[in-house]
């Protein structure tokens, strides 16, 4: 069966790029556009969380001012 998709997953249970959607949703990370993309998808995780997390303490600190 050859994949019907150019996207990437990275499956979190076997720690391998898979071509399309091969393996179940619930170990799947992605879609990326490329297999390097996919084999970092942890590395990429942390990142955006990193990012979501710091925009989420400026915001916080935004709000610590007047309020009662």
């Amino acid at each position: 069966m050859s994949p019907t998709t150019d996207e990437w997953y990275f499956n979190t249970l076997t720690g391998q790029a898979e071509h399309g959607k091969v393996s179940s949703w619930e170990h799947r990370m992605g879609p990326y556009p490329t297999r390097e993309q996919a084999e970092s998808a942890f590395a990429i995780a942390r990142e955006r969380s990193k990012k979501w997390d710091d925009a989420d303490a400026q915001w916080g600190a935004e709000g610590d001012g007047d309020e009662d």
